[in-house]
């Protein structure tokens, strides 16, 4: 099987990782495809088997983990897990395209120590902490509980940034879109 290349976007709730990523995925000439993330969380409302996640059972989960099946996981909150199935990452670079991630920080920096020249790593940053805040205020998504718990999140999360290979500050979401774009289009064409 020929390999692809993989393209890493974390950063925290609310930073506009997930916006930049579909983004992406609609510029056809970049030829990716979306990575489903395995998840052992229960289903919530409209999301579908095998294109929101792959809802595997606690046990599922586990046994695949002891299988050697996941290329990354990670137990995200008390037997809440989440990871990339290796058979994910095959089954689109055998369809000749190249993987795109919206993933966790530990996560991506996994994918990104597993195959080092295959992947870039680009970590989405939020102006500040506030805007942050307010970003998932706007949602309405979560409770305040919860958006609290993500904010603190953030900032572990942010002290990360260095790591990954690109950082791109999301004060502009269009300045955020051509940064990635390009980022995007001059990793894929490079050689391996």
């Amino acid at each position: 099987m020929i390999k692809g290349k993989l393209i890493v976007f974390s950063a925290p709730s609310g930073s506009g990782k997930t916006t930049i990523v579909r983004h992406l995925l609609g510029i056809e000439k970049l030829n990716l495809e979306f990575s489903i993330s395995a998840t052992s969380r229960e289903k919530r409302g409209e999301e579908v088997d095998g294109e929101d996640y792959y809802f595997l059972s606690l046990k599922e989960f586990k046994d695949k983990i002891k299988a050697d099946e996941f290329l990354e996981w990670e137990e995200v909150y008390r037997d809440n897990f989440y990871g990339t199935l290796k058979s994910e990452v095959e089954r689109i670079w055998a369809k000749g395209k190249h993987v795109i991630f919206d993933i966790d920080v530990v996560g991506g920096l996994d994918i990104k120590r597993i195959y080092p020249e295959r992947t870039l790593s680009v970590f989405v940053k939020p102006p500040s902490i506030e805007e942050l805040k307010i970003r998932l205020k706007k949602r309405s998504t979560e409770s305040e509980d919860k958006i609290n718990m993500r904010v603190a999140k953030a900032s572990i999360e942010l002290a990360t940034a260095p790591q990954f290979d690109f950082i791109i500050e999301n004060n502009n979401l269009d300045i955020a879109l051509k940064e990635a774009e390009e980022l995007a289009h001059n990793f894929l064409k490079k050689r391996i």
